[in-house]
């Protein structure tokens, strides 16, 4: 099978250094991702925060900005939906010179009674996904960096937010999410589902840089039918929290994690 294709090989036809103005003197270190247009609207109108580069491409332009916590620089920029989408851009920022990432998006539920807007920390992952594949070899299911779920315990625990520790089944065929297959993933140990994260977690480990997740719970697939919750009577104000959690989270990564602990 093409997915037994593994090729270990740092170097490729195209590098991500190619795309990018790897000048940019100083880059932080450390960087925040919001899958969600409206929270990265919603930071750029808290934090004012300084344009400093741009990832482009023929799906548009997307800002990387700057902003300092405490004396951390991190940047923060918006990811793309979808597994690939979303690793191309976190192949250029790692060129860039980031070696720290959280990423901050929603995630379905295939537990009920998770409520919607939890937090979550994905610790683990199935790699229903392609993209993977071509960073680690193949297994059905691929782990987050135990310190870097430990770092996300600690900032949710200091800063007082209740959060859930779940495996999550990364799917990047939003429209096959069939009963058969959320039952398999649930008897498998899933209680979310998402678009991103196993390949997210695949290249941290590949480039040898930190990456950490935190989901905030949107749909219910416990059902017979699709429960949207949220999703149709989008609620802005309820996310908000996550914006300085991310920043946090990112801050104490920063202090904590050396570049390439992803064992």
């Amino acid at each position: 099978m093409i997915l037994d294709e593994f090729d270990n090989e740092v170097l490729s036809v195209i590098n991500p250094s190619a795309s990018v103005n790897n000048t940019i003197k100083n880059f932080p270190q450390t960087a925040v991702t919001f899958y969600s247009q409206a929270l990265m609207e919603k930071f750029v109108d808290l934090y004012h925060p300084k344009k400093i580069a741009e990832l482009s491409h023929s799906s548009g332009i997307f800002p990387i900005y700057l902003i300092n916590e405490n004396g951390v620089d991190i940047a923060v920029y918006r990811s793309m939906i979808g597994a690939p989408a979303s690793v191309l851009q976190f192949e250029e920022m790692i060129a860039l010179g980031v070696k720290n990432l959280v990423a901050i998006g929603s995630c379905g539920c295939l537990d009920k009674s998770i409520e919607e807007f939890s937090i979550i920390i994905p610790h683990e992952a199935v790699r229903d996904e392609g993209t993977s594949y071509h960073y680690y070899p193949k297994n059905d299911e691929i782990r987050m960096n135990a310190r870097v779920v430990k770092v996300l315990e600690k900032v949710l625990r200091q800063r007082g937010n209740d959060f859930i520790k779940a495996k999550t089944w990364t799917n990047d065929a939003f429209y096959r999410e069939t009963k058969a297959k959320v039952n398999r993933r649930r008897s498998m140990g899933c209680r979310v589902v998402d678009m991103e994260c196993s390949a997210m977690i695949a290249v941290a480990r590949f480039r040898k840089v930190n990456f950490g997740q935190l989901f905030y719970s949107a749909d219910n697939l416990d059902s017979d039918y699709w429960d949207p919750r949220h999703l149709r009577n989008y609620s802005l104000n309820t996310r908000y929290h996550m914006i300085p959690l991310a920043i946090a989270c990112a801050k104490q990564m920063h202090i904590e994690m050396p570049p390439i602990a992803n064992k």
